[in-house]
């Protein structure tokens, strides 16, 4: 089994009201229940915003606030999965899109190292 991200970004701004949250929300316990009765789930977690951010950087230390790149969109949060290949991690990984809709869902699998 390998080990997928299904990585969830979003739009900088603010955040949605609570009655799409709530949506949201319950759409993820759902899925986030499947993927544990099938054995897939492994962890999952939202982020703070990027203001929440500490950059380091590797040399003389360096430590800075907010996001390392300036962009339209951040990492909101994310989910690690075991699945047998690619192609049942993208069911997963569609299934989350579909709970975050219209967020955009990336599915990259872990390097093992090879």
């Amino acid at each position: 089994m390998t080990h997928y991200l299904l990585s969830i970004y979003q739009p900088d701004g603010p955040t949605p009201p609570p009655e799409v949250l709530a949506e949201v929300t319950k759409k993820l316990d759902a899925l986030n229940a499947d993927l544990k009765a099938a054995g897939a789930w492994v962890f999952a977690g939202g982020l703070h915003p990027p203001s929440s951010a500490t950059v380091v950087r590797a040399g003389e230390p360096l430590f800075t606030d907010g996001p390392f790149t300036e962009g339209r969109e951040h990492l909101g949060g994310f989910t690690i999965i075991t699945a047998p290949d690619l192609d049942a991690a993208l069911v997963w990984g569609r299934r989350l899109a579909d709970a975050v809709a219209p967020l955009p869902v990336e599915v990259r699998p872990f390097n093992d190292g090879a």
